[in-house]
Formats: structure tokens, C-alpha cells, sequence
């Protein structure tokens, strides 16, 4: 059984791509109101116990894939 174990949330050291792929689609949850990076990282690690650079990394490997998405989210949050 996996010590790390969080409920019902995957584990990062047990299951890596699970655990990468939840943070994503909570990231995808935060664009969807409207937060900015700083905000995310902040709700994803109060609310679900991410560490903060695990959110950053996720969304910095986001934004490489979706340049044009991000330049316009941001001008939008401006």
C-alpha cells in the first residue's frame, strides 16, 4: 500500500502521470475562473495539498504547449 496515500487523490511518487494529469485539470478548473498563476498556486495548495512548485511546473509545461492560449489569457486577466 502506497504511504503516501491522500484519500481518494493519486500519489506523485506512487502514480507520477495521475498525479501530473489531476493538477492539470485543476489548473484547466482555475483558467476557467479566471486565476491568475500566483492564484492557482495558491488555491491548489490550500484546497488540495499541491505543493506550489509542482503547480508551477505543470503550468509552465502548459503554457509551452499553449503559447498562443496563454497570450491571450493573460491580456484577458489584464
Amino acid at each position: 500500500m502506497c504511504d503516501h496515500h491522500h484519500d481518494l487523490l493519486p500519489c506523485l511518487h506512487c502514480h507520477p502521470h495521475r498525479y501530473i494529469t489531476m493538477v492539470h485539470h485543476l489548473i484547466e478548473r482555475c483558467l476557467i475562473l479566471h486565476m491568475s498563476r500566483d492564484q492557482c498556486v495558491k488555491a491548489l495548495a490550500e484546497h488540495a495539498t499541491i505543493p506550489p512548485l509542482v503547480t508551477i511546473t505543470v503550468w509552465r509545461e502548459l503554457q509551452k504547449e499553449n503559447s498562443g492560449f496563454f497570450r491571450a489569457y493573460y491580456k484577458n486577466l489584464i
